[in-house]
């Protein structure tokens, strides 16, 4: 009887074990039966990468769910739908799938896409104050594994070019080329920016900045024209100043009221404020505020703006005010440039001097209607600064 009893106690426990993981087991999701030779975590995988690097965010996520649903611990998937999470700016759940994949993570292939990853997500989302330290850590685990891998080289690339280190991006992104296997036309591409980029030679923290937008803004602009032009000094140089030496009574003269420091409505809480009032303190043509007093700092400026811009700032420098009407009955040189518009004139006067020139070169076009690139237009601003002949 006590036997039985003993018995009992040992066999209860050990079976309650074993039912709980029957239980476990019973409710873990059930792998899908492949449909297909190429319906594989590996095929499904290499397409979402496709698709990730089309952007079609998406696409690839269904993709990575797909490998996924076929090896729910198949670690490169995790890593590419921690990658779609992190393009579309869901950091949270990037990251948790980020350490998913590393956790599956169990050859090195796997640990070096894991890397690689994780420097992706470090120059995209920049939540950690040392993300470049962290992307650098990441980049020699990499390079440990595989010394020649072009896309770990090719990524630590663009986090120096995010962090504005354009020399040693500038360094990766020849290694790319060098190695002759994966990114390399990307790498080129990079390569080619990053020499426009040390060829404007911006001084500023601030021009090095808007070095790598692709669009330029009114605000980039007004930073532009105050800190790498230092338009303010420029003018106060060259335009003549002029004095009122007429007599005023002192008591009038006490009570006039200073004039109000110009600024906008809609800057207030702008990072380039300063620089936006400075250039409105100063007055350049297409750079005013609107009549609702708003200085609209995000609207993007086209290439025939950024051109009457140039063309105010050469006519106040030189005082040559024949300027803004020099082209006036003069044929278009651009296919693309009536004689009629109203940056037509600007377009001649700046193109006339090699301060900007046609965007297409085969087919002559000025594209006065494409935005301007933030490096084009540091670029332009460093002719502007040879015509001038300032420093």
């Amino acid at each position: 009887m006590f036997h039985n009893y003993r018995m009992r106690k040992v066999i209860f426990p050990i079976a309650s074990l074993i039912a709980a993981f029957l239980l476990i087991v019973s409710c873990a999701p059930t792998p899908r039966v492949p449909s297909s030779q190429l319906d594989t975590p590996d095929h499904h995988t290499f397409t979402g990468l496709k698709l990730l690097d089309q952007e079609k965010y998406s696409d690839a996520q269904r993709e990575f769910e797909l490998a996924l649903q076929l090896d729910d611990k198949y670690s490169k998937a995790y890593i590419g739908i921690g990658l779609v999470k992190t393009y579309t700016a869901d950091f949270n759940s990037a990251w948790d799938n980020l350490e998913k994949g590393a956790k599956y993570a169990n050859t090195d292939d796997e640990k070096l896409f894991s890397n690689v990853g994780n420097i992706r997500y470090y120059t995209q989302s920049k939540l950690e104050k040392k993300w470049l330290a962290l992307c650098k850590d990441e980049f020699k685990e990499a390079v440990k594994i595989d010394p020649k891998n072009a896309s770990a080289h090719y990524f630590m690339g663009l986090a120096y070019k995010a962090a504005l280190e354009f020399d040693l991006a500038s360094q990766i992104f020849t290694k790319v080329i060098e190695l002759k296997t994966d990114h390399v036309a990307d790498a080129d591409i990079q390569w080619k920016f990053m020499q426009k980029v040390q060829r404007a030679m911006p001084g500023t923290s601030t021009g090095k900045q808007i070095a790598v937008v692709e669009r330029l803004t009114r605000a980039d602009a007004a930073a532009l024209f105050m800190e790498e032009l230092k338009i303010d000094v420029l003018y106060n140089k060259r335009t003549p100043k002029t004095f009122d030496t007429s007599f005023k009574d002192p008591e009038k003269a006490a009570a006039e009221v200073k004039p109000v420091k110009l600024t906008a409505k809609d800057i207030v809480d702008h990072p380039l404020k300063t620089d936006i009032e400075g250039v409105l303190e100063i007055g350049v043509r297409g750079l005013e505020n609107d009549p609702k007093g708003n200085f609209q700092p995000g609207e993007v400026l086209s290439r025939g703006e950024y051109a009457m811009m140039l063309e105010d700032v050469l006519i106040k420098v030189t005082g040559d005010n024949a300027l803004a009407t020099k082209y006036i009955d003069s044929k278009s040189l651009f296919p693309d440039v009536r004689s009629d518009l109203p940056y037509f004139n600007a377009i001649m006067v700046v193109t006339s001097r090699g301060i900007m020139e046609a965007r297409d070169i085969n087919t002559g076009e000025f594209a006065p209607l494409k935005p301007v690139a933030g490096v084009d237009a540091l670029l332009i601003i460093r002719k502007l600064k040879e015509e001038l002949k300032v420093n």
